[in-house]
């Protein structure tokens, strides 16, 4: 039997698909998860633990403890102790494309939100001021688009920007067809109205988009940052739009997080910060989760390839 720690949220979309021989555990909280880690060889570490959860698989390793393999929802995994899950030999799978539909519509709405200067017409409406003119009148109907990024997320983004007759350009690490190669995008920064961030937290995107790429940009233009806070640098950030040179911002996520009290991208009209609420605003997101779970688990019973294995290698 095949002992597999989940945390028990997740109870009522998998107290009835659990494939047989395996047995759940269920933990509740960070000290269930450090006491138990260890009798398991599957383990599903939340990220409302993330402390709790790299100390517990970082000790369970490190005993021998039989761990092979580590699954999480998220799409991101640089919050896990990667080197010794890889040092270890442990399969790690991750949550890549279970929040593309949610992400996808938030930097949509961020988009849309700013070149309409919906928050303009909303606080007339708090006000009660009947507002005479529109306060924003940009539209996504033919803007050009960058998205670097060609994952589930920048996929399902391109379909929706499309849809609103936007053009579409998709980056990514190798060009392929008309999508950019990592060598290029920087290149052509300027042609585009808008630049979306969509690419995972690794050594390589780490302050990938700083004072020289935004510089690069065209004057006026939007920036999207729906990948980490990380991957941007926050004082070229501030900067840019001190400048002016940067027209606008739509920031699902920021470095650090949260943001503290008084930070200067507060303080911007032209900025919208939706605190790293976009992943996770989806009725789905839990069932869905838990589906992809049970399906692995079979499959690591059956001894079979996992599905949405992360390359340690390449951190995603």
């Amino acid at each position: 039997m095949t002992r597999a720690l989940v945390h028990a949220r997740f109870r009522p979309f998998l107290e009835a698909d659990v494939p047989e021989g395996a047995e759940l555990v269920w933990y509740e909280d960070a000290d269930q998860f450090r006491d138990t880690v260890s009798t398991c060889p599957v383990v599903w570490p939340d990220v409302t633990i993330k402390a709790a959860a790299r100390e517990g698989l970082a000790k369970a390793i490190g005993a021998g403890s039989g761990l092979a393999w580590c699954s999480v929802m998220s799409s991101g995994v640089d919050w896990l102790p990667l080197d010794r899950l890889a040092r270890g030999g442990i399969a790690l799978t991750n949550g890549a494309g279970l929040h593309a539909h949610s992400v996808a519509e938030f930097a949509v709405l961020g988009m849309l939100s700013l070149n309409k200067k919906w928050r303009t017409i909303l606080r007339a409406q708090d006000r009660g001021e009947w507002l005479v003119q529109p306060p924003g009148r940009e539209e996504l109907l033919d803007a050009r688009v960058l998205v670097i990024g060609a994952g589930e997320i920048g996929q399902r983004l391109r379909a929706i920007l499309e849809a609103f007759d936007a053009k579409v350009t998709l980056a990514r690490r190798t060009a392929q067809g008309s999508d950019l190669g990592e060598d290029q995008w920087r290149a052509v920064l300027g042609e585009f109205d808008w630049v979306v961030l969509v690419v995972p937290s690794t050594l390589e995107t780490r302050s990938m988009f700083g004072a020289e790429e935004l510089a690069a940009m065209k004057p006026g233009a939007g920036l999207v940052n729906i990948a980490r806070g990380n991957v941007v640098v926050q004082e070229a950030l501030v900067a840019a739009l001190s400048s002016g040179h940067l027209g606008k911002a739509y920031l699902d996520v920021t470095d650090p997080e949260p943001l503290p009290e008084g930070h200067p991208l507060w303080g911007f009209d032209n900025v919208e910060i939706s605190m790293h609420c976009a992943g996770l605003a989806q009725d789905s997101l839990l069932r869905r989760a838990a589906a992809r779970f049970a399906g692995n688990l079979a499959r690591f019973i059956a001894g079979e390839p996992l599905m949405h294995q992360v390359d340690y290698a390449r951190g995603y």
